[in-house]
């Protein structure tokens, strides 16, 4: 299904527009892993070598995609996501004094992960279901989550339509690289947490309250 997506993104364009760029960024941003940023990037092109679509309201598009859906994923994570973690993390030792960790962390660290995993492929489909479950304020979270929405939407949009189809042939290497740096990134992270969990656990502890807010 994702494959035939892929392969038909043109002539998604042609029939449907802008809503097509605004239904594929914002589906891949609730969780789901369908080609959004292609879709951006390929109707950004498609702007410019055909003249059909308006850079301008192909990013707006974008962008308005990605807001509503980092938003749509941030309440399943809070709301479902949160209940379900809680009663079935202790299988995959996601306890309660760790899911308290982890929404320490999102206190501190919450506006970063979402803003700069907006550019990183790996982050950008679960960001905003772990800022949800990790009870990161809303308010922060939309900030950051626009302000991400709105600069990823313009750079790719804007340097698609001006670098065609150049930038198409190496959209996949830079897709690769920054999977790499993502993946990087999140063993990195790994390793510091379980070096510093006892540490960042007491702190999580003085921090929030014995029981996490329902």
């Amino acid at each position: 299904m994702l494959n035939f997506l892929a392969r038909n993104l043109d002539s998604l364009l042609a029939t449907y527009g802008y809503l097509a760029v605004f239904v594929f960024v914002g589906v891949e941003s609730i969780g789901i892993p369908v080609p959004g940023e292609t879709m951006l990037v390929t109707a950004a092109i498609y702007a410019g070598t055909t003249g059909r679509l308006s850079i301008f309201w192909v990013v707006v598009a974008s962008a308005a995609g990605a807001i509503v859906g980092d938003n749509i994923g941030y309440v399943i994570g809070r709301t479902g996501g949160y209940r379900l973690v809680k009663r079935y993390g202790r299988y995959i030792r996601l306890e309660e004094n760790r899911l308290r960790l982890g929404q320490y962390l999102f206190q501190k660290h919450g506006p970063k992960v979402v803003f700069f995993g907006r550019f990183i492929s790996v982050l950008r489909i679960f960001a905003a279901f772990l800022a949800g479950v990790n009870r990161m304020h809303w308010r922060r979270f939309l900030l950051f989550n626009a302000l991400g929405g709105i600069i990823w939407s313009t750079i790719y949009g804007v340097a698609a339509y001006l670098l065609g189809q150049q930038l198409l042939r190496l959209s996949g290497r830079v897709d690769l690289v920054l999977a790499i740096i993502g993946v990087a990134v999140i063993i990195a992270a790994v390793v510091f947490l379980r070096r510093n969990e006892a540490r960042l656990q007491r702190e999580a502890d003085e921090a929030l309250p014995l029981e996490a807010p329902r």
